[in-house]
């Protein structure tokens, strides 16, 4: 069952974390999930963290909720979380690294990652940033470039030139997250591909793809964007024990991705 709450993408149902009681929620009682997996938080990071306690509500309260649930149809929780939950000064990183979340959005990321792990031993919580790929929207950095490339839009990008990550394909993730499930996997898993790049060099590999594409681009230093939120700078993800425990799974490239559009 795909829910939604304030997108309806194809083929879900309205399910409204903040307010179990909602009369309009899904019936979870005639469902009885076996695994929840909670996508969902208030994703923009400055909007975070300008607005901490609308955060909190979207992001750790919500899933406190998703976790009630979990208790009452004995279900197996897993929960999507990013590498915002480090400080950026020695990425990329494995699972077992020191978190520190600098940001309001990364402690609360963080706090909705270790209610998970309290809760049940058999829980999941799978660590990616920079999912690109397919979307009903396209609203991710590689498609939004992609898209206006296509559509002969002239691209204004002034990006950061010291933020690095590992930008991962949201296929992959889906079929990562699969095999774990099959395999009743708990703890945290990082999945990432093997890309490690910052935004200037990101933008630049889709737009070589694009050679008739007209784009102005203003590579920056973060501080120089004054950006309300801090940004972990050297961050993204190492795959070690998902590659160790799966060593035949091949994850995609920002290239592979692109040969393809």
């Amino acid at each position: 069952m795909g829910t939604y709450f304030s997108y309806q993408a194809a083929d879900t149902v309205f399910l409204d974390t903040l307010n179990p009681a909602n009369p309009e929620n899904a019936d979870l009682d005639d469902f009885g999930p076996e695994v929840i997996l909670n996508c969902g938080a208030l994703t923009h990071v400055d909007y975070c963290e300008q607005n901490p306690e609308e955060s909190f509500e979207k992001t750790v309260r919500s899933h406190q909720t998703v976790l009630d649930w979990a208790t009452k149809y004995q279900s197996k929780v897993v929960y999507i979380s990013t590498d915002y939950v480090f400080d950026g000064k020695n990425g990329p990183y494995t699972e077992t690294a020191a978190v520190n979340p600098i940001s309001v959005y990364g402690a609360h990321k963080l706090e909705a990652e270790e209610l998970t792990l309290q809760h049940s031993f058999s829980n999941l919580v799978l660590r990616v940033t920079n999912v690109y790929g397919d979307e009903e929207r396209g609203k991710n950095f590689i498609a939004r470039i992609v898209q206006q490339a296509k559509d002969k839009q002239k691209l204004m990008l002034n990006l950061p030139l010291d933020q690095y990550a590992t930008p991962v394909n949201g296929y992959d993730v889906a079929r990562a997250l699969n095999l774990l499930l099959e395999d009743e996997k708990s703890g945290i898993y990082n999945i990432a591909s093997t890309d490690f790049l910052n935004r200037v060099e990101l933008a630049l590999k889709v737009l070589n793809y694009f050679p008739d594409a007209e784009y102005e681009l203003n590579p920056k230093f973060t501080h120089e964007l004054n950006q309300p939120a801090a940004r972990p700078l050297i961050g993204g993800l190492i795959t070690a024990k998902f590659s160790a425990e799966y060593p035949r799974f091949l994850f995609s490239s920002v290239d592979d991705y692109l040969r393809k559009s």
